[in-house]
C-alpha cells in the first residue's frame, strides 16, 4: 500500500506509521525527498481541510501542555479525533530539540484517537516549525477533525500561528502582569479567545485579569461591530486545566465561533487568504535560498559584506550589486 492510501485509510497502527513517515518525508531537506513530498501532498490535498484548526499560545509555564491534554481527552470522549502539532524550542547551540511534549501529555499520547507530533522550531518565525502547515494537512487527510498547534511562547513573531489556524487562543496567568505588554506586542489583538489558566490558584486575581483584558479587548478590537451578533467578539474566560474546570465553557465558545465564522463567510475567506500567504512565504524562502546558493553571489558575498562593514559601500548599493550577480543582468 502506498503512503497516501495508508494515510487516508482506516485508523490504526498502519495509519499512524504512515502519518509519521509522511511528516518525516516532509521535514527532509533533500531534493529527491522534497519531490516525493510534493507529489504526496497533492494526493492528500482533496482529503484535507475538513478539521478545525486551533492555535494555542502563551508564555512558558502558563500550562499549555496540561490544557491541551485535558482538552484532547475531553474531545476524544465526545467522539473527536485529535492531532497535536507541538513545536518545541530548538537549541541555539546544538540545533537539537527538547521534544518533551509526549512526556508532558502522557495520557493523551497513549490514546489511539490522538496523534501527537513534536517537531523542532529550527529558529523559524514565531517558533512555528516550517513544515507545520504541511503536517496539518496530513493529519486532516488522516481524519483528525481537531488539529491543535502549540507554539513555543509569546512574542511579536508568535503571530505566525494566527496565519495558519482558524482560531487563535492565547493563554494567560492570573498574576502574570503581562497583559498590557501582550497588547503592546500586538498578540492580544489577534486572539479570538483569551484563557486565564490556573484560575483555581488565585480566583480574585484571575477575575481582575479577566476584567482588565476584557476591557482592553473592547478598546482595541470593536471597530464599530459592538452590536453585530453575526460577528465574533473575542472572549476572556477562566479555567483550570489541571482540574478540568471550564472545559465545557471553552468548547462551547469554540463551537459558537466556528458556527459564526462559517455562517458569515469568514471561515472560508480566511483559509483562502492563508493559503495564498503560505504560497508567497515559501516563494520568498525559496528565492532567498537560491540567492544564497548562487555561485556568483557566494563568490562576491564576503568581499561585499566586508566593504559594507567598513563603510565603503552603501547597503542599498551592495544589495543591488549582489542581485545583479544573481540575475546575471548587466547593471543599467
Amino acid at each position: 500500500m502506498n503512503l497516501a492510501a495508508a494515510v487516508t485509510g482506516e485508523p490504526g497502527a498502519e495509519q499512524r506509521r504512515a502519518i509519521a513517515k509522511t511528516i518525516t518525508l516532509l521535514e527532509s531537506t533533500r531534493a529527491d525527498h522534497r519531490a516525493q513530498a510534493d507529489a504526496l501532498l497533492t494526493a492528500l490535498l482533496p482529503y484535507s481541510g475538513k478539521s478545525l484548526r486551533l492555535g494555542i499560545s502563551g508564555v512558558p509555564g502558563v500550562g499549555k501542555s496540561t490544557f491541551i491534554e485535558a482538552l484532547g481527552l475531553f474531545l476524544i470522549a465526545r467522539g473527536h479525533r485529535v492531532a497535536v502539532l507541538a513545536v518545541d524550542p530548538s537549541s541555539s547551540i546544538s540545533g537539537g530539540s527538547i521534544l518533551g511534549d509526549k512526556t508532558r501529555m502522557e495520557r493523551l499520547s497513549m490514546d489511539e484517537r490522538a496523534y501527537i507530533r513534536p517537531s523542532p522550531s529550527s529558529g523559524t518565525l514565531g517558533g512555528v516549525a516550517e513544515k507545520t502547515r504541511e503536517a496539518m494537512l496530513v493529519c486532516e487527510a488522516a481524519g483528525y477533525d481537531i488539529v491543535i498547534v502549540e507554539t513555543v511562547g509569546v512574542g511579536q513573531s508568535e503571530t505566525a500561528v494566527a496565519g495558519m489556524t482558524d482560531m487563535y487562543v492565547l493563554m494567560q496567568l492570573p498574576n502574570a502582569g503581562d497583559d498590557l505588554q501582550a497588547i503592546k506586542k500586538g498578540v492580544m489583538e489577534l486572539a479570538d479567545l483569551v484563557v486565564i489558566n490556573k484560575s483555581d490558584l488565585d480566583h480574585a486575581a484571575a477575575t481582575r485579569a479577566q476584567a482588565h483584558i476584557s476591557s482592553s479587548l473592547r478598546l482595541h478590537g470593536m471597530h464599530g461591530h459592538a452590536h453585530d451578533e453575526a460577528v465574533w467578539h473575542p472572549l476572556v474566560m477562566q479555567l483550570s486545566a489541571l482540574k478540568g474546570d471550564g472545559l465545557d465553557q471553552f468548547w462551547a465558545a469554540v463551537s459558537r465561533f466556528q458556527q459564526l465564522q462559517a455562517g458569515n463567510g469568514s471561515f472560508a475567506s480566511k483559509r483562502q487568504q492563508q493559503s495564498l500567504a503560505w504560497m508567497w512565504e515559501r516563494i520568498q524562502a525559496g528565492l532567498k535560498q537560491q540567492f544564497s546558493d548562487a555561485p556568483p553571489v557566494r563568490a562576491a558575498l564576503s568581499t561585499i559584506t566586508e566593504r559594507v562593514l567598513q563603510g565603503q559601500l552603501a547597503p542599498s548599493t551592495a544589495a543591488r550589486e549582489l542581485l545583479t550577480k544573481f540575475s546575471g543582468d548587466k547593471p543599467s
